[in-house]
């Protein structure tokens, strides 16, 4: 039985789930400023879980020919077949239902209207489209990515302000030095599968300068909030100097004769900063 559940929690790509929770909780307690609804926040939570780990579980089903292909992903349980396919399709349609009734019942209708529109970007615009066929398959899900945190500061009031836009920003932008740093150590591997990701359609080079730009965009949009007035100084000096040091870092594969290490370690400051940021994010509204 244990090994049974394991094999459905891998489903969930727990890493990216968990992941995309951890910025939907950062942007509730954003918005909420130290005022926080326990029931709604945990209606969104539980909400956004099952969600997210839908879309997760319906692109492994979908994604069952790439994931055979590409070293990273062949054992997944849905290439393994030790799930037969129409049982993780159903696995996957259950947990949406749960989410989405979560979210219906105890947030707002703006909450769920932003989990509709990541359902379906990554499902299906993404994962079923333009991954396969468009170079710009990373922006689209960049759009689904940046959905959770919304959501997360969307349950708080469900008013579209500022605030949401600019975390909304925040996680499109890091999205793209995130992943380009992963086509990159990573490209054979999508080459393999026929996945026109920047570094294989366009080349290293174009994507190092991607990553700049995204880089720095990512920073500018974090300052923001302090500018609009949502967090403090402490906030913003914090995220001032780490800003730097990740910048610095994307310049460097300017000039770099490995991208392949540099993208690599840009991949792990992408994680530290996203981690940084949630904190900061949690505990921003409360600093002086």
């Amino acid at each position: 039985m244990k090994e049974v559940l394991h094999v459905y929690w891998q489903l969930t790509k727990p890493g990216v789930m968990l992941g995309n929770v951890l910025t939907a909780v950062a942007g509730y307690f954003l918005a909420a400023a130290g005022t926080v609804d326990w029931v709604v926040f945990f209606a969104m939570l539980v909400g956004m879980v099952a969600v997210v780990a839908s879309a997760c579980v319906i692109n492994n089903y979908l994604d069952q020919d790439i994931d055979r292909v590409m070293k990273r992903t062949q054992k997944r349980p849905s290439v393994t077949g030790v799930i037969p396919s129409r049982h993780i399709l159903i696995y996957g349609i259950t947990l949406a239902i749960i989410g989405f009734i979560a979210l219906y019942i105890w947030t707002n209708w703006l909450v769920v209207s932003i989990g509709v529109i990541g359902f379906v970007t990554y499902v299906w615009l993404y994962g079923a489209l333009s991954k396969r066929r468009s170079v710009h398959g990373t922006l689209v899900g960049s759009i689904s990515g940046a959905m959770p945190i919304a959501g997360g500061y969307a349950a708080v009031n469900g008013v579209i302000d500022p605030g949401l836009i600019i975390v909304f920003l925040i996680l499109f932008f890091w999205q793209f030095p995130e992943f380009f740093s992963i086509g990159i150590y990573r490209r054979k591997d999508y080459a393999d599968a026929n996945i026109p990701i920047m570094p294989v359609a366009r080349g290293i080079k174009p994507t190092i300068k991607q990553i700049y730009i995204y880089t720095t965009l990512y920073v500018l949009s974090t300052l923001a909030l302090t500018v609009y007035g949502y967090t403090g100084g402490w906030y913003f000096v914090v995220m001032l100097v780490a800003g730097i040091v990740w910048i610095r870092l994307a310049s460097e594969g300017m000039q770099t004769i490995d991208p392949e290490g540099w993208a690599r370690r840009m991949f792990r400051v992408s994680m530290y900063s996203i981690l940084l940021l949630c904190v900061m994010l949690v505990v921003g509204p409360l600093l002086p």
